[in-house]
């Protein structure tokens, strides 16, 4: 009988939720992460995204991550923590992060999904939907938040069909001249 299992990540786990956060993002994550590379801190993106995510007091690092097993393999990961007024004061350390910074003060109070990816070869066996229901659960009766791109359709209906509404929009900073264009989708769930 396959057993899925949710726990709470450990710092040795960070190489894993590198990969799942970056699977999540659709290469946004180690995009930025490259920026290391570049001044020649790290010697690859994902060193950046392991380094990023073992730290102790980061949101959105280890302490705030809960993985997904699925026969004793990882097979995905839901980030999560309490948005509070701190996100006022980032700077956007590049203008494709301004907007979901925007996004993120209309929700400050509630639970925020960082990141909800699962292994591709792992999908459409519920994990997505487990991930999902543990994050509404950790918000003891609060608003639960997240961010997607508006041509995601799947995360959408997964989203849709889990009590999540769409509260508000902006037009995403391309990453590359030939990027696919798109809008950042704040959904939020209320808890009534």
């Amino acid at each position: 009988m396959t057993a899925l299992v949710l726990r709470n990540a450990e710092r040795r786990d960070a190489a894993d939720l590198a990969i799942l956060v970056d699977i999540a993002s659709h290469g946004f994550a180690t995009w930025l992460w490259h920026g290391a590379v570049m001044r020649g801190m790290k010697d690859t993106a994902m060193e950046q995204g392991r380094s990023r995510l073992r730290m102790d007091d980061e949101p959105g690092a280890w302490k705030d991550a809960t993985l997904a097993e699925w026969d004793g393999e990882i097979a995905g990961v839901s980030i999560g923590y309490d948005l509070d007024d701190s996100v006022r004061d980032i700077v956007a350390p590049h203008p494709v992060i301004k907007p979901l910074l925007d996004l993120q003060v209309e929700v400050i109070g509630s639970r925020f999904i960082d990141s909800l990816g699962v292994y591709r070869h792992h999908r459409g066996k519920g994990i997505g939907r487990a991930l999902l229901a543990h994050e509404v659960d950790k918000a003891n009766g609060r608003q639960v938040s997240l961010i997607t791109e508006s041509h995601n359709e799947t995360a959408l209906a997964l989203y849709a069909a889990n009590g999540f509404a769409e509260k508000a929009r902006l037009e995403a900073v391309p990453l590359l001249e030939d990027s696919k264009r798109h809008e950042w989708v704040l959904l939020a769930r209320n808890m009534t």
